[in-house]
């Protein structure tokens, strides 16, 4: 990637910061595409940006953050205007040994899609750069056996205000999140109410997010900032309302309604339903009558 954007040889071959400023960027940077085995953090400054990820190129009107894990597929930068912003590649084994090794894979904005990028306010935006602005200080200092232990406090504390700014977003954007909740119900009614059940099985968690057009760990992310509950939860919450109406409202046996449900076992619809509710189907309806 050095070679592409005309960038000297990286001081250290696990870790390195490209500086847009420094790198030579153009418009048909887009034609390249990357695989690399290193997490990928890139925070832009400057608008009208695209980005390619797989076979989709995202326009940016503001400025924002996208994180992509080892193994994806990105596509190089270009800008109407001068670029502003820094790459940062870290590969796995940098943490090696670590606690960072394994927290790294936590956080979720890793597998989000670019179009799910973190918009930053103006004070958001300085705290990135000026840890940036360690990160690479520290680079170009001497190493020494405590060079480790410095950057990858600075990358963890990079990971963290990330983390925080994203649950910002999640509240702040509530248009946009009530949006894909009102959606979300808009799809789980239907397919509920319809044979699709019957012949699909339950709605899984891949299935709601492809059909909302957002990343699986995006939405689950958002919803459990904002309701408390990750999307599986609010299937199963679905479900049992559905089963509910099917036991107070109709004279269907609970095999019956399981398998309208999308279950192939009535036990395993009667042992979700008393962990939701903690009565049995049977106990319910007699309750409800």
């Amino acid at each position: 990637m050095q070679h592409a954007l005309n960038l000297p040889k990286p001081a250290h071959p696990l870790i390195s910061l490209l500086d847009y400023r420094e790198a030579t960027i153009t418009n048909e940077m887009l034609s390249f595409d990357f695989v690399m085995d290193f997490y990928h953090i890139t925070f832009n400054d400057s608008s009208g940006c695209r980005m390619k990820y797989g076979q989709t190129t995202y326009d940016f009107n503001e400025a924002g953050m996208c994180f992509t894990s080892p193994g994806q597929s990105l596509a190089g930068i270009s800008s109407s205007g001068n670029p502003a912003g820094f790459t940062l590649l870290i590969h796995p084994d940098f943490f090696r040994g670590y606690p960072l090794e394994r927290k790294i894979k936590t956080y979720g904005f890793f597998s989000y899609s670019i179009n799910e990028a973190l918009y930053l306010s103006d004070k958001e935006k300085n705290i990135i750069t000026n840890i940036a602005g360690n990160i690479n200080d520290e680079l170009k200092t001497s190493i020494d056996d405590l060079s480790q232990d410095v950057l990858i406090s600075q990358v963890e504390l990079l990971l963290t205000y990330s983390q925080r700014f994203y649950k910002r977003q999640f509240i702040t954007r509530k248009i946009i999140n009530n949006n894909l909740l009102s959606k979300m119900e808009m799809l789980l009614d239907p397919y509920f109410n319809s044979e699709r059940a019957v012949i699909e099985g339950l709605p899984t968690v891949k299935y709601v997010s492809d059909q909302l057009k957002v990343s699986p760990r995006y939405l689950g992310d958002m919803l459990r900032s904002v309701t408390g509950f990750n999307t599986q939860q609010h299937i199963h919450m679905k479900l049992i309302e559905k089963a509910k109406e099917k036991l107070s409202l109709t004279d269907l046996t609970v095999s019956e309604i399981a398998y309208e449900l999308g279950f192939e076992h009535p036990q395993s619809f009667s042992k979700m339903f008393r962990l939701r509710t903690g009565l049995s189907p049977l106990e319910f309806r007699g309750s409800y009558n």
